[in-house]
């Protein structure tokens, strides 16, 4: 995995007290489509993609990328998960390894996506221990600044990108010795 470097891909699923992380499958392909084309999830991501150009886009199964897991419950994806090498679409992640989620509308407020980036963070850790983590989200999406704090990230600065201010945290498996 070239992406966060010396890491083996695909991990063996990570499984959770309730979900299952691993690749994506032909199965999620209309799932895939439904979070992508959602108007509630691309609220704060810029709206949603047309359905139409999602559907001629993936044919087929959706793409298996490093980094990218599939959040899954009882054998249906209800949304992703990634970590990847930022490649500078904010100057302040560039070449760290940055956190990003999406989910089902559906699957909000049930703790899933907790339970799904804390796995996926210790997955992180044991493949790269002491690396750091950030994330990026608008102050104005309450759900997502709930959950960075949940996980422990720790707010490095607010900027204004893309329209709106911009909130970025820094989460470390390493704690810091008193």
């Amino acid at each position: 995995m070239t992406e966060l470097g010396p890491v083996a891909w695909p991990p063996s699923p990570i499984r959770t007290e309730r979900l299952v992380l691993r690749e994506p499958e032909a199965r999620d392909r209309a799932a895939v489509i439904e979070l992508l084309a959602s108007p509630k999830v691309g609220t704060y991501l810029g709206g949603p993609q047309p359905r139409d150009k999602l559907e001629r886009a993936m044919p087929g199964a959706p793409n298996r990328r490093p980094g990218l897991f599939i959040v899954d419950l009882d054998g249906a994806m209800i949304g992703q998960i990634t970590l990847t090498r930022e490649t500078g679409h904010l100057h302040q992640a560039a070449g760290r390894a940055e956190l990003g989620y999406l989910f089902l509308p559906q699957a909000w407020g049930c703790g899933y996506a907790t339970e799904a980036c804390a796995a996926a963070l210790d997955w992180f850790a044991g493949a790269l221990p002491g690396e750091p983590v950030v994330l990026a989200t608008q102050t104005a999406n309450v759900r997502s600044m709930r959950l960075a704090a949940k996980l422990g990230f720790t707010e490095v600065e607010r900027f204004e990108a893309y329209g709106a201010e911009q909130w970025f945290g820094v989460w470390s498996s390493v704690t810091p010795s008193g």
